[in-house]
Formats: structure tokens, sequence, C-alpha cells
């Protein structure tokens, strides 16, 4: 199956930044969507805003960090749709911060995200795609996973773990199987910031609202990679603001 209608596909940090602006992109053009998000308000109003425009979505509440919630992402998608084509591993948090603070609860929680959660969607799907002799996995990584930059050394570090992590995948996959990495630059979301102190914030937003490109941007890279026909792999993609160093 080449292009986007009729895929069914899963993404993760559904709830609002590149994932849902990646489910509605990928709505706008015929695919049946699983979305799955830890806060179920934010992504029942996804949900919503989909169907009320014609488009076909299930929202179902994921936290990556648990495996039974990546079961259940997929289960649902084989429930209801009766298969999975792709999974966009896309939940994040980015609580940057200077080693001296000692934030070590941000720490684990990128660690637990970025890492555990993307070996968790993998554990969910994978097997289902063995089963299926077809899917792709799309993981958003990061150009943190290229230039590592004060002070976000921990938040880099695990981007670059998805970025080994996935083109490991990638070489396991077979024939049958497509891996894709996406990586954003700065990208308006409103995780620009969030955890940092007043004046790290503050600096961070004046970035944003000087150069950071919409999460439209991404979503229609993620969208690129899943409508290539079958046997084509779009391997990594990195898209950043002409403005970004």
């Amino acid at each position: 199956m080449s292009g986007v209608e009729g895929k069914v596909v899963a993404i993760t940090g559904a709830s609002s930044g590149i994932g849902a602006a990646t489910a509605t992109y990928l709505a706008e053009r015929g695919a049946r969507l699983v979305l799955g998000a830890r806060r179920e308000d934010r992504l029942q109003a996804v949900v919503d805003q989909i169907t009320a425009q014609g488009g076909s979505a299930v929202g179902t509440v994921t936290d990556v960090t648990r495996r039974e919630d990546l079961q259940r992402l997929t289960d649902t998608a084989v429930d209801r749709f009766g298969r999975l084509d792709v999974l966009v591993s896309n939940a994040g948090t980015m609580a940057v911060s200077p080693f001296d603070e000692l934030r070590q609860d941000d720490w684990d929680a990128m660690v637990a995200t970025h890492i555990t959660g993307l070996l968790n969607g993998i554990g969910a799907a994978l097997p289902l795609f063995r089963r299926q002799r077809s899917g792709q996995f799309v993981n958003i990584a990061s150009t943190a996973a290229y230039v590592v930059k004060s002070p976000q050394a921990v938040y880099a570090a695990t981007k670059t773990a998805v970025k080994v992590l996935t083109e490991g995948l990638r070489q396991e996959s077979g024939p049958d199987l497509r891996v894709t990495l996406v990586s954003p630059g700065f990208t308006n979301t409103e995780g620009v910031g969030k955890g940092a102190s007043p004046e790290a914030a503050a600096a961070a937003a004046r970035q944003r609202d000087e150069m950071a490109i919409p999460p439209a941007a991404i979503a229609s890279a993620i969208g690129y990679a899943i409508e290539q026909p079958a046997g084509v792999d779009i391997s990594e993609v990195v898209v950043r603001p002409t403005a970004q160093a």
C-alpha cells in the first residue's frame, strides 16, 4: 500500500504539538488514526476535531513509560481497524537544565519517555508488524541528537539514543518493514522552556517567537515518509528553521 489514504496510524504524544499536527495532517489525507496521550481531555479534543471534519480517529489514554499502555494502543488499532500500518513514536519531554541544578527527576522523565517509551512502542508493534509482514516505525528525535548545546546534555543524550535505536531497528527490520527517523529543529510547541528557570524559559520563548517552525512542518515530513510505496524507506529526515545554526 502506498500513499496515506486508508493506512492505520498510531501516534503517541498526540494531544498537542507535533503529535496533534500530525494527526490532523494525516486525517485530512484519509488515514485512520489511533491516538495516544496522557491528557485525556486534550486527547479527546483532538479526536473530536478530526471526526467533526469527517476524519477517522479514536483515542486511548497512553503513558509510554508503561508497556501495557503501548500494548493497548496497538490492540486498539487491530480491534478497531483490523491492522496497524504505522507507529509514530512522538511522545516527549524537554525539561532541560544545567547539571548543577541536579534535577534528577527531570533526567529520569526524559530517559523514561524517550528511551523506555520508544522501546515499549517497539515491543508492542514489532510482533504485530512481523505477523502482518508489513509496518512502519516513525521515531521522533531532534537536532539535539546531532549537535549538543548547553544546557541540553541529558535531553540530547536521550535523543541520540533514539537515533541509535532507530538505526539498529532499521538494520534488523528486513525487507517487509520500514523504519524512519524524523529529527525536528526548533519547533513551536508548548514544551519550549517548560520546567526551566524563569530566565531560561523567557530566553527560549524569545527564540521560539523569532525563528521556530510550526508543528505542521514536521507533520508534512512524517506524511512524506509514510506515503512512499512499499519497498521505499525514507530512513532519516532533519527539519529545521533556516535561521537555526
